[in-house]
């Protein structure tokens, strides 16, 4: 059974005046009324992206305070942590302020994969900080 073609409109086109909090409680609003998107920071994207960078600052903050901070795993966890933090932050600036919107040269809808590779990165780190602690232990055993 077809029901025919229809028109398909989505709200994460890097080229219209749809964005993120687009028709969220903004009726008559027009797309050019200010810079600063007032209902971005109440949607889920955006506390995900609050909750990752609070996240990030944390770790950051108890791996700089750890009294054993001479390994290089440390330091290597420290850049990824604040390089993350900088890029989240970046993308949520972008949202925040319509930036989206002049910058149609990066597929925003896209970008969601940014946030699958922080977790990958994440898990690098993780692994790789586990792999050189368990090794830096053992070399300090024997």
């Amino acid at each position: 059974m077809s029901h025919g073609a229809g028109l398909v409109r989505t709200t994460c086109s890097s080229g219209s005046a749809f964005g993120p909090g687009a028709g969220a409680g903004q009726r008559g609003a027009s797309p050019s009324e200010g810079p600063l998107d007032p209902a971005y920071p109440r949607t889920h994207g955006a506390l995900l992206k609050v909750a990752q960078m609070v996240t990030l600052l944390i770790a950051f903050i108890c791996v700089r305070s750890s009294p054993w901070t001479g390994y290089s795993a440390y330091r290597y966890f420290e850049v990824v942590t604040i390089c993350n933090l900088i890029m989240i932050l970046a993308f949520y600036l972008v949202h925040l302020f319509r930036l989206y919107r002049t910058l149609t040269c990066i597929s925003w809808p896209l970008s969601v994969f940014g946030f699958m590779a922080t977790f990958l990165c994440l898990a690098s780190v993780w692994l790789s900080y586990k792999i050189s602690c368990v090794t830096q232990s053992t070399d300090a055993a024997v």
